[in-house]
């Protein structure tokens, strides 16, 4: 199990995380979601005993990151945003080197890189220079150094950055299996990654942990209350927005031209949460004459709770993020409305992700000479 406590990082006047406490079990995936500088990549950094905390502690199965670090670091295997592989040693090379380093010993060092081969699928690279691979199985080789001596603890920054959509996948399903085995912690700004793999979701902004939950209960917890209804109506724009303007209950939020000729698509609320616009919905469009084609609730969708808790809550739906903070205020000690500075980035979310050219095997376009040998193997 690992457990944050309180775990403070400032870098002049700035807080990069503030007071953050959670705890992960055994065998969870759990994704660490939010916008660039948010303090994702320096919480894990702390984590993994690369940088130190300005306070506060970290435990892993037990042991303090700081007092215990070389056995506390045996339980973890890290996979930053850029994999650290070395270009000019061939894969087996590299985590043989590896192997080395942690210790693993020679009477089970090859049974356990095949397994970890296996399950990142790079059998077939065993032999292939490093420096030739796409980025996409230099990610795998970097998830396979993480993996060696099968540490209790996987934590990734970014894992499927700068991948095609293949690739994203396919290290998706890896992620998943990881999970059957070990506690996997993972990064990502990116909504579809975390909902894809992850037990639980934990969205950081501005230092803070400000939800902390299944998608699932994330999304019922921010849609109690919700009135939103979408709404199809067989007229033009102007001649719809021109009936609601008589009923001031009714908020329009969007309207755009409807799917179907003459149609508009509307989703509209009430200007109140707990507000049913139903009855006045089905009025506003009889007295008009303009029929109803389509109207039903509609609920906030993972990119809206995303950008309800991390975007600015004087203008947003604050009722929706105060249900949410007030449930998470035990545990951060802390109000998420006293938060300031949310534009300083301080984290190391500025690596440069660009994608190295592939073709269309995935493979990189520039190939050595090597690889022209007979079998398709470096000599």
């Amino acid at each position: 199990m690992i457990e944050v406590r309180n775990l403070t990082k400032v870098y002049g006047q700035h807080k990069a995380i503030d007071q953050i406490n959670f705890t992960v079990d055994d065998g969870e995936i759990v994704g660490f979601l939010g916008p660039n500088g948010a303090g994702k990549t320096t919480t894990m950094n702390i984590m993994t005993g690369f940088i130190a905390a300005t306070s506060g502690e970290v435990s892993i199965n037990g042991l303090d990151i700081v007092s215990q670090a070389e056995k506390a670091k045996a339980q973890i295997g890290y996979l930053p945003d850029t994999p650290p592989v070395y270009g000019d040693m061939r894969v087996d090379e590299y985590l043989n080197f590896v192997a080395d380093i942690k210790g693993v010993k020679r009477s089970t060092r090859k049974k356990m890189l095949e397994d970890i081969k296996r399950q990142v699928r790079i059998e077939d690279m065993s032999r292939r220079l490093i420096k030739n691979l796409s980025r996409g199985y230099k990610q795998r080789v970097g998830l396979a150094q993480a993996m060696v001596g099968y540490p209790k603890v996987i934590i990734m920054d970014e894992p499927t950055i700068g991948l095609d959509p293949k690739q994203i996948i396919e290290m998706r399903d890896v992620i998943k299996s990881l999970g059957n085995k070990q506690t996997v912690i993972l990064s990502s700004h990116i909504l579809q990654e975390v909902s894809a793999v992850c037990d639980r979701v934990m969205i950081i902004n501005r230092g803070k942990i400000v939800a902390s939950d299944t998608p699932e209960k994330l999304s019922a917890t921010l849609n109690r209350g919700n009135n939103r209804m979408q709404v199809t109506v067989k007229a033009d724009k102007q001649s719809i927005l021109k009936a609601l303007a008589e009923y001031p209950i009714i908020r329009n939020v969007d309207a755009q031209i409807g799917r179907e000729p003459g149609t508009t698509d509307l989703i509209l609320s009430g200007e109140r949460d707990d507000t049913d616009i139903r009855e006045f919905i089905f009025r506003c469009m009889a007295k008009h004459s303009l029929p109803i084609l389509l109207m039903k609730s509609t609920e906030l969708t993972l990119e809206e709770i995303f950008l309800t808790l991390t975007g600015d809550v004087r203008s947003g739906p604050t009722g929706y993020v105060q249900s949410i903070t007030s449930a998470n205020d035990d545990n951060n000690n802390s109000d998420y409305y006293e938060t300031d500075d949310a534009d300083d980035e301080t984290d190391n979310d500025t690596t440069d992700k660009t994608a190295q050219p592939q073709d269309a095997t995935g493979q990189e376009q520039d190939q050595d000479q090597d690889q022209a040998q007979p079998g398709g193997e470096d000599q």
